[in-house]
């Protein structure tokens, strides 16, 4: 018989077609460290009988050479992939694994326990939709357990399974499970779980697992995979609101315009109203297109191309909404923050925030609160290190639409990048808009920045002068400032030390607080450039990211970014306040160059050292600079 004759039985068909319209169900395996993640997932797929012959051979030969349970098959193996994993005993990175039974399919993601790797435990959990949260029955809940348990509630998981496991290392103690149960639920009473299902198990044993075991005959609940398999979790997304955003516009020739992306939740068809944001042009929509021909509909986690009936104008970082449900929009807004970094995070410091479609500079204004993962109490704090969890508000360079998180976790999530690193170092759920944010808007005047720079007869412009102290910013200011005074140019100076006896005066000297103060001289610098004034600021100014700041809120070509590049021996030398001697003693902390980082600034239009040049000269260079770039034309 050749094989073209083959056909599948209608047994097999029918079979196929039952496994296609099976449910899934997404759900993560977390805890401390060593509690028995990954031996619980290995011990779920081969006591389910869904491990090929092959990858059992392959387990019982890692297991002699990796294993860690003696003569047993370590079913940890089974997703601890990495060399370092093994090598250790850990899970490091996030392994994901799809099995199915007979009523469900399931993708479950195993999640690392050690704290520095919480961040890849949050990403496992942000797709999830039920976890799976382990305990050591030797050693009860644990502060990670908590922390993993707090996570997994920001990330919109109301379904916890609490496997208190080894059972078998305390005799499958009735009282001790019962103790381990009352300390978890009275800790996750307020974290706002739909849910919470205790198991007694022993994941290297089998107990409770597939089935209920004798060993514990005094549990009268179900066994693991029988739970996982008829709980029901939360709301789908196809019955969230259309939304797509839009990644691509796809434009391959001149009778063809449509609008490439995933969608992100709802159902949409041909006919449907929508709206697009931010424009909020409406129409509807005239097909949807995929590489094999047009659908009828498209669902969540489709990619499509969508046409309308309409010539409206749609740009990428665009999202489609449902007509009758559009999308908030805001530049400005609450969130709760896991804080990634290691180093720490600084309100005011400018990131970038990346949604689901845009990428766009974003600075957390107020850390309301940072929260304690075992008391669940609110603290107050400057900034925010790695692993914490934080409330925060939130301005953006620009608009975004939204929906709060809880609502909608695909266009209610974000990250946040670092600017200089592009490393991912947060990740947020949106809460709310800031109210005030929609009823604040820019007041146009008549007399603008242009009618007044036209008066002084100039262009108006920030010189900032940056380095270390001692270097002779503020001398080579002075000159400069007592020059363009000479030529009729009307101008301010902004000096550090000046600046907080007033305006800065409550700010100490941590790196919180730099940040906050050039933030503030930033802003103050910007309304001056309004009033058509060349504004000079003088302040050590140690951070890359906050003279980028500076450098951002104005417009092109108003930022004059003056180094003076005076080495660290020679500032010593002059020390004329005594600072670096007393810093040296330890009698100044936080004291730039000494205990605090300075960063050197690595395009600067001018870049000035004073042991090499008068500062007379140096100011002679500025003012050079200045007439040959237009800023003193008129």
């Amino acid at each position: 018989m050749s094989v073209s004759t083959l056909k599948p039985s209608d047994d097999v068909i029918e079979y196929l077609a039952a496994h296609e319209k099976k449910s899934m169900l997404r759900f993560i395996t977390c805890g401390s460290v060593d509690d028995g993640k990954s031996t619980l997932i290995g011990r779920l797929l081969y006591d389910s009988k869904l491990l090929y012959d092959d990858q059992i051979s392959a387990l019982e030969s890692d297991t002699k050479k990796h294993g860690t349970q003696g003569e047993k098959i370590d079913f940890a193996l089974l997703v601890d992939g990495l060399a370092a994993e093994r090598e250790q005993g850990i899970t490091i990175d996030v392994a994901y694994r799809f099995f199915s039974t007979e009523k469900r399919k399931f993708i479950v993601a195993d999640t690392p326990g050690h704290e520095q790797y919480t961040r890849n435990m949050a990403t496992g959990a942000s797709t999830a939709d039920l976890a799976v949260i382990l305990v050591d029955a030797r050693k009860g809940v644990l502060t990670q357990t908590r922390r993993h348990s707090y996570i997994v509630s920001l990330l919109g998981i109301r379904h916890v399974v609490v496997a208190i496991n080894k059972m078998d290392l305390v005799d499958y103690s009735e009282s001790t499970f019962d103790r381990i149960e009352a300390d978890y639920r009275a800790f996750a009473k307020d974290l706002g779980f739909e849910s919470i299902t205790c198991i007694p198990m022993s994941a290297l044993e089998g107990v409770n697992i597939t089935k209920q075991s004798s060993e514990t005959g005094w549990y009268q609940g179900c066994a693991l995979l029988p739970y996982l398999e008829t709980v029901k979790v939360r709301g789908r997304l196809e019955e969230k609101p259309f939304r797509l955003p839009v990644q691509w516009v796809n434009r391959p020739n001149l009778d063809f315009r449509g609008f490439s992306g995933t969608v992100a939740s709802g159902v949409v068809k041909p006919g449907d109203e929508i709206v697009v944001l931010p424009s909020a042009k409406r129409s509807k929509v005239k097909s949807i297109v995929t590489h094999d021909g047009e659908l009828a509909e498209a669902r969540p986690d489709m990619a499509v191309t969508l046409t309308l009936e309409d010539e409206i104008d749609i740009s990428r970082g665009d999202i489609i909404c449902a007509g009758k449900a559009p999308a908030e929009q805001t530049d400005q807004f609450a969130a709760h923050l896991l804080w990634m970094g290691e180093d720490a995070l600084y309100p005011g410091r400018q990131y970038l925030l990346k949604t689901a479609n845009r990428t766009i500079p974003a600075t957390v204004t107020e850390l309301k609160h940072k929260v304690n993962v075992n008391t669940l109490e609110h603290m107050s704090g400057k900034t925010m290190e790695l692993n914490e969890v934080g409330f925060c508000n939130f301005n953006l360079a620009q608009p975004i639409a939204f929906d709060p998180y809880k609502d909608n976790p695909k266009t209610g999530s974000f990250i946040l990048i670092d600017r200089r690193t592009n490393a991912t170092i947060g990740v947020g759920m949106i809460d709310f808009s800031l109210r005030r944010a929609k009823n604040v808007h820019w007041q146009d005047l008549d007399v603008n920045k242009t009618v007044r720079a036209s008066a002084k007869h100039q262009k108006p412009c920030v010189l900032w002068f940056t380095g270390l102290s001692g270097s002779g910013k503020s001398t080579v200011a002075n000159l400069v400032e007592k020059r363009l005074h000479d030529m009729g140019r009307h101008t301010y100076t902004l000096d550090g030390d000046n600046v907080r006896h007033g305006l800065n005066k409550d700010l100490g000297f941590t790196d919180a607080d730099r940040v906050e103060n050039i933030r503030r001289v930033g802003e103050t610098a910007r309304l001056m450039v309004d009033a058509g004034l060349i504004v000079l600021v003088s302040f050590i100014s140690p951070f890359q990211s906050e003279r980028r700041m500076a450098r951002d809120v104005v417009e092109d070509g108003e930022f004059v970014e003056v180094y003076i590049s005076t080495p660290l021996e020679v500032c010593e030398q002059r020390d004329v306040k005594g600072l670096y001697a007393r810093a040296r003693r330890g009698e100044i902390k936080n004291f730039t160059g000494i205990d605090s980082d300075y960063e050197a600034p690595e395009n600067a239009e001018l870049d000035l050292n004073t042991a090499e040049m008068s500062a007379a000269d140096a100011a002679t260079r500025i003012v050079d600079y200045l007439e040959k770039n237009g800023y003193l034309a008129g």
